[in-house]
């Protein structure tokens, strides 16, 4: 009785132990941003305000890492008034109906002493569809900053409005920056 006891205590401590070998991230809003930018004839760039991001991982091996961004649709601005509209209605992000822009990574492949490509699915408007953020970071003592651009079709995700009088690419530029900072666990194994 006392072994199966002593065996019952080992499984229930291993995964605290398995849990303390990973690397805990915050990621600090001050010094991190989402934003975009869209070819057009009068070009169209901005950023959202508000979102929440994490980054966490299973192990010290960079590819267990999960990324998630949660974005307010209704935050996006763009400093005019009448592009922040254009873009909450149906025409484009539909936000009544559709608040959340969401992207979780799938798989996070190092393709460099400190590049990595991040695939995982871009919800928008309720569609998800696969997608790639191509990242690179910069490494300082206990964090840094992650940075990276996704490029997706706008009309894969049913964004098929156009603006009166400007011609607008299919073809948008989603830049993500993260500030990072280990607040546990061991550094991120990389390789060089």
């Amino acid at each position: 009785m006392k072994w199966i006891l002593i065996a019952m205590l080992a499984v229930m401590a291993a995964p605290q132990v398995a849990r303390a070998a990973a690397p805990v991230f915050s990621i600090l809003p001050d010094g991190s941003s989402v934003t975009f930018r869209v070819k057009a004839s009068t070009p169209i760039q901005g950023r959202f305000d508000r979102w929440k991001s994490s980054l966490t991982f299973t192990s010290a091996d960079a590819s267990t890492g999960v990324l998630a961004v949660d974005i307010d649709a209704t935050s996006v601005d763009t400093g005019s008034g009448i592009k922040d509209g254009t873009l909450k209605s149906d025409k484009f992000f539909d936000v009544k109906n559709h608040p959340a822009i969401t992207f979780r990574s799938t798989k996070i492949s190092q393709t460099g002493p400190d590049t990595f490509t991040v695939t995982g699915n871009l919800t928008i408007r309720g569609v998800s569809k696969p997608e790639t953020l191509a990242l690179k970071a910069n490494r300082t003592g206990s964090g840094g900053q992650v940075t990276g651009t996704m490029t997706f079709n706008r009309k894969d995700f049913g964004m098929v409005g156009g603006v009166p009088l400007v011609k607008i690419a299919d073809s948008v530029d989603v830049i993500v920056s993260l500030k990072a900072k280990r607040v546990s666990g061991p550094p991120v194994g990389v390789k060089s």
